[in-house]
């Protein structure tokens, strides 16, 4: 090599056999005479060495050595001094350098190095080439030109060249450069943009180098513009047609980055990217989808066809939806020389045959992630193509009949879409189906296997119709499964369905169906109907005239599962959904609620009981009374039995201590209404003033007074014994958020927050955590009132009242010394940033208050 390298430390030869050896040794597998410390102590050792200004003269060296492993640690070394030290290598020695690093890089390449040392030094060029191109004068112009200009004079081979390239897409086009640096970098990627496609073009046309031209086109994707990409978009269908994999898996790859990536990704270039693919699956996507079916099989060409179909889908789907039943032809384009001429067929039926293929791996037979991979990967198009039907000029929805008649061809796009449509959601249904019982599916088989949601309004009327159908001939020795796939897909569509209008719903609740359903057993089917009741649960509500006793018949299924262990869970979602949605429906049956909770007894309860006081809640607040003390006494009451055992069974105890306070956390949440948090003077409705006038009456009943003063009295006890335990604490924070209100949510067993803010700063003086703090900020902001909002649109502040005011001054200095105490410590506030977080929330809300 004619370079000058008199700039590079010289190195005696026993200064490079050491470093030799320490490589080899280094990145050798550890033997019985070398542990793993041994090895890390070589590397460190190494490291070391790379960092003195002297290791500048072991690249050379290093790259000539015999060993592979110390050639690559050669290339290496020259990428981190150049990344690592550059500040402290001489000014005047850059250009050297530059002539030296690409001329070892041509060397390298023309002698046949292992690609992964060639790759070190292409990483190693471009990471020069960011340091010396910025800059006026650039001190490297047209440096991608000039290196590719070396490469080819030392005859280096077109692949290395392809793979040179691609490294400098990669790693100049995601470099961490700012203003000026990088747009000159990016410039220089630009200029370099005809080389490029020249270069790729002519492998392609020569049929040589193709792997690692296409994974160089890939690289540049984003860099080329649209015009450059164009031209070659026949080339790479054309290797479509190829039988071997390798081409046939590198021409859809880069077809597919040309559709995600490059200036073509938003679905521009119909003409020239999307219909010439479709003219190519119309004449051999049938021949790939029938092998794979015959076979049932998917191979790497019927994968890789697959996600092309996929990303044409995710890239067209405009055109699709637009064009669904269109009659303009599309002519393609002429065939090779002794070829035969393809047909010409509409844009209709071109995107007919691509939704068949498409659908075919959609329904793929056998179970997604046991028996096939790529239904999952056709998913994500159906909702984009529903989507882009819904808002294509050419798809009215259905009933709106407006203007429809002056749209060619509308009538015939819903027709095609619904049946589309339709075939989906039978594919959807039997795809969703679980496998029989002895399948023997591990737990992560069956997470896998939950990727499907199905799609859209008048589907319902089909999967209700199935489910009927499946029941009615279902005989004793079947299992549940397939029956169980039509409940999920019903599930799954409730996002889309028309609630107040659809004529299906009492069907799936009624008799027809839910009333044959088990109530004992077969645990997955009764589990997926709790979550199509709770998903449904709105339902309910928007439908006063359904027949008496639905409602209440489907609660009684549900309550059915409460008392199973695998699906109690469930079930109470679905209950507190189911009551939170009906609460004046439901309060009526208030005493059957009452049974419910007396029945459940040591069973945890927590959003039963919220399921329950949401209903309580619906009632007359006098009414309240008796149903919420038969709820609350108990609970509380195993909370005072705790604590008094607390000493002598503490592990027993915390756990009682922690399940009661989240079942009282529960009813408190089911007693609360949610408001906006301002009240309009002067516009309350009547029945709004009514309502809180007589909960405040039922507030002062002694029954009430002496229920709140038990719940306080026990709370305070919670805190002086447990409040130092982080599971109790927890708890205590949440039940302190839940049974604590703005004034126009009051509860019956709602509790001011002045004393609640007392236990608080009783437990930051135990035990100071920024759960602790955040609470109190919550408190205090309890005690300074919402603005009131005038008919004239104006807030009105008015301030705490002079005893808020009295409680916080107190509280204060407290937490202000518990915290100032805690974080004092050297290190004390970086080492607990959300104490000091909340400790100035807690002070913000104080001040809000002058």
């Amino acid at each position: 090599m004619a370079v000058d390298t008199t700039f590079l430390p010289i190195l005696t030869q026993s200064d490079v056999e050491r470093a030799a050896q320490l490589i080899q040794q280094a990145y050798t597998p550890p033997t019985t005479s070398t542990s793993p410390e041994d090895l890390k102590r070589l590397q460190n050792e190494l490291f070391e060495l790379q960092k003195r200004p002297e290791a500048w003269g072991l690249v050379i060296p290093l790259l000539e050595y015999p060993d592979q492993n110390v050639q690559f640690y050669g290339a290496h070394t020259a990428q981190v001094k150049i990344a690592r030290d550059w500040e402290a290598f001489p000014a005047e020695h850059t250009l050297q350098l530059r002539d030296l690093m690409v001329q070892l890089a041509a060397h390298s390449m023309s002698i046949g190095r292992s690609k992964f040392i060639l790759r070190k030094l292409f990483v190693s060029l471009t990471t020069l080439a960011l340091k010396l191109v910025p800059g006026h004068p650039t001190r490297w112009p047209e440096w991608i030109m000039a290196c590719v200009m070396a490469f080819s004079g030392a005859g280096a081979p077109a692949q290395y060249i392809h793979d040179f390239l691609a490294i400098v897409a990669e790693e100049a086009g995601n470099a961490d450069l700012i203003g000026p640096s990088k747009l000159q970098i990016r410039q220089s990627l630009q200029d370099a943009v005809p080389m490029v496609v020249q270069a790729v073009r002519t492998s392609l046309e020569i049929s040589q180098h193709i792997p690692s031209a296409l994974k160089c086109l890939q690289a540049w994707m984003s860099i080329i513009p649209s015009s450059d990409i164009i031209p070659l978009v026949p080339l790479l269908i054309s290797l479509l047609n190829q039988s071997d994999n390798e081409l046939f898996d590198a021409a859809a790859d880069a077809i597919q980055e040309i559709m995600t990536k490059s200036a073509l990704s938003d679905g521009s270039g119909s003409r020239t990217l999307t219909e010439p693919l479709l003219i190519w699956i119309d004449s051999r996507g049938s021949n790939i989808v029938d092998a794979t079916l015959q076979s049932n099989h998917v191979d790497e060409i019927s994968r890789s066809f697959c996600k092309l179909l996929a990303a044409l889908g995710d890239h067209s789907a405009a055109y699709l939806a637009a064009n669904l039943a269109s009659s303009t032809p599309v002519v393609p384009s002429a065939p090779p020389p002794g070829a035969t001429p393809l047909p010409t067929k509409t844009r209709g039926e071109l995107i007919q045959t691509f939704l068949r293929l498409l659908l075919a791996y959609t329904g793929l037979p056998g179970y997604y992630g046991e028996d096939e991979e790529e239904s999952e990967l056709t998913l994500a198009f159906w909702y984009l193509f529903q989507e882009a039907l819904w808002s294509t000029d050419y798809y009215i929805e259905e009933g709106d009949a407006s203007e429809s008649s002056n749209i060619d061809g509308s009538e015939e796009v819903q027709a095609m879409a619904k049946l589309v449509y339709i075939e989906l959601v039978k594919v959807l249904r039997r795809k969703v189906a679980f496998p029989g019982k002895g399948s023997g599916w591990s737990k992560d088989q069956v997470e896998k296997f939950q990727v499907y949601y199905v799609l859209r309004h008048d589907m319902l009327g089909y999967l209700v119709d199935d489910a009927i159908q499946r029941i009615s001939s279902r005989q004793e020795q079947d299992g549940w499964q397939e029956i169980e796939a039509t409940l999920h897909c019903i599930t799954s569509i409730q996002e889309a369905i028309d609630m107040e209008n659809t004529p299906h719903l009492p069907r799936i609740f009624g008799s027809e169906v839910l009333g044959r359903l088990p109530s004992a057993g077969a645990n997955r089917i009764r589990k997926t109907t709790l979550s199509l009741i709770g998903t449904y649960s709105s339902w309910f509500a928007s439908q006063p005239n359904n027949p008496p006793g639905l409602l209440m018949s489907v609660l009684t299924y549900v309550a059915s599962a409460l008392t199973d262990p695998l699906l109690c869970l469930q079930a109470a979602i679905a209950l507190r959904n189911l009551c939170d949605a009906n609460r004046k429906a439901l309060a009526p049956e208030i005493g059957a609620f009452g049974q419910l909770h007396a029945a459940l007894g040591s069973i945890p309860k927590s959003k039963v009981v919220q399921s329950i006081a949401s209903v309580i809640q619906a009632l007359p607040a006098l009414d309240e009374i008796e149903p919420i003390s038969a709820i609350v006494n108990p609970i509380v009451g195993k909370l005072a039995e705790a604590l008094q055992s607390s000493s002598s069974l503490p592990d027993e105890s915390r756990t009682i201590i922690i399940n009661q306070l989240e079942t009282l956390s529960g009813v408190a949440k089911g007693l609360t209404r949610s408001t906006d948090g301002l009240v309009i003077l002067g516009e309350r409705d009547s029945e709004s003033q009514t309502q809180l006038e007589a909960m405040e009456r039922a507030r002062d009943d002694p029954r009430t007074v002496n229920l709140r003063r038990y719940i306080s009295e026990t709370l305070d006890a919670v805190v002086r014994l447990w409040s130092t335990d982080a599971g109790i604490s927890t708890a205590l924070s949440e039940l302190f958020k839940s049974i604590t209100c703005l004034p126009g949510d009051t509860t019956l067993i709602s509790l001011s927050a002045g004393p609640l803010l007392g236990l608080v700063c009783l437990a930051a003086q135990r035990q100071l955590t920024a759960a602790w703090l955040s609470l109190a900020a919550i408190l205090i902001a309890q005690l300074n009132p919402p603005p009131l909002l005038l008919s004239s649109g104006a807030c009105v502040k008015t301030g705490p009242t002079p005893e808020a005011v009295s409680i916080v001054g107190t509280a204060l200095p407290m937490l202000l010394e518990y915290s100032l105490n805690a974080m004092s410590p050297p290190g004390a506030m970086e080492a607990n940033p959300d104490i000091v977080q909340e400790f100035f929330v807690c002070l913000d809300r104080e001040r809000s208050m002058r």
